[in-house]
């Protein structure tokens, strides 16, 4: 609560230091009116505020970046005594910066309203009202309100693009080979009973005449190759630009999205380490729900720099065909470790998000890359 006493007690003092010397009954008068205006203006604020009810609703508290949520808010209060028009305080994802609203001064009244909510940003915003001011007509008692039950969480949903399928390292077994491999009788591993719609040339026929029943052979499969995906999860560089940071990690994001989409209609198994404050890794077998809700709340504030996370990683490549870097950044080092990556086996797509494609201090290092054979595309963020 704030008050704002300091010039009616100055005028009331005055006005009662006048009356009480020259004994006059009009300045005493007007002494206790301010007094009385004083106490109205704290009956009003205080009976609004204890009387202030507000309900809020928001359409969606899951939507993909770009789109529009509503809030809608009731808002009513029972105070008698005149209010100035209430203030809200508003939650908006947009740079998670706040704005006010000010009603129309309706006394026992429910006021209605739908607020449009742009999702600017991928990531997880807490929205809706906040907080709601009361003040009385003169300014001179202001009491803050705050509320819980109309702020939500909204989770703001990368999106996804088009990408080429990964080119995974020679010696990929595939799903065709994989298939081929069931039929090679040179390397059973078990053996089980008879089902309809078995080959014929697996049935084990010693071992079915020994048991008087149908036996078949049971073959190894040989397994898949796997895809390490590896984003930067450092804070992007600014660029100069107040937004350029917030785009970036937008376009970070919704790769890597693109990425794990794609990856799911295949049969290779894939794992995408989330570094941070809460790290996960992120699998096949979490769905591209879980993998979305675990991409969107990345928050970018992981210490290591990047290419001390790729040379750990790099030291886990077992059964790894294929190695997807996501990154804003590209420095000599990381060329370094990339390069020994791919000698060690598996292939390298390196998605760039940047500005400035043409960079001149970039492009050395993509011609390194490439001159290694390893894939370089541009990922460019919308302004």
């Amino acid at each position: 609560m704030k008050l704002k006493l300091t010039l009616p007690l100055a005028v009331f003092l005055m006005l009662l230091t006048v009356a009480l010397c020259t004994g006059s009954q009009l300045f005493l008068l007007l002494s206790i009116l301010i007094l009385l205006v004083v106490a109205a203006a704290f009956i009003a604020v205080f009976w609004a505020s204890a009387t202030l009810t507000v309900d809020g609703q928001l359409s969606g508290e899951t939507v993909y970046r770009g789109d529009d949520v509503v809030l809608s808010l009731r808002v009513h209060h029972r105070g008698l005594l005149p209010v100035a028009p209430l203030l809200l305080e508003l939650t908006d994802p947009s740079g998670n910066r706040e704005r006010d609203i000010r009603l129309k001064n309706m006394p026992n009244k429910v006021q209605s309203m739908r607020l449009p909510i742009h999702a600017a940003h991928v990531g997880v915003f807490s929205v809706g009202l906040h907080s709601c001011t009361v003040e009385d007509l003169l300014g001179l008692v202001r009491k803050k309100v705050p509320f819980q039950k109309t702020s939500f969480e909204l989770l703001v949903l990368p999106r996804t693009f088009d990408i080429e399928p990964l080119k995974l390292a020679p010696g990929d077994p595939g799903s065709e080979l994989m298939a081929r491999a069931t039929e090679d009788l040179s390397a059973p591993s078990d053996v089980r009973n008879y089902q309809p719609g078995d080959a014929m040339k697996k049935i084990h026929w010693k071992l079915s005449l020994r048991k008087r029943e149908l036996m078949v052979r049971k073959f190894d499969e040989p397994i898949l190759q796997d895809v390490l995906i590896l984003m930067d999860c450092s804070r992007p560089p600014s660029w100069g630009h107040p937004q350029a940071e917030a785009d970036l990690r937008d376009t970070l994001l919704e790769t890597a999205a693109s990425v794990l989409t794609a990856q799911l209609s295949t049969d290779h198994q894939f794992r995408l380490p989330l570094l941070g404050s809460h790290p996960v890794d992120v699998v096949k077998t979490m769905g591209l729900p879980i993998a979305m809700d675990y991409l969107s709340r990345v928050d970018f504030s992981e210490t290591d720099r990047f290419e001390r996370v790729l040379a750990i990683e790099s030291s886990r490549l077992r059964k790894v065909g294929c190695v997807v870097i996501i990154s804003a950044r590209l420095n000599i080092p990381m060329v370094d470790i990339m390069i020994r990556i791919h000698r060690a086996g598996p292939n390298i797509r390196l998605y760039l998000v940047t500005f400035a494609p043409d960079d001149e201090n970039v492009l050395p290092l993509i011609g390194r890359l490439r001159q290694a054979s390893i894939e370089v595309s541009y990922v460019t963020p919308d302004l």
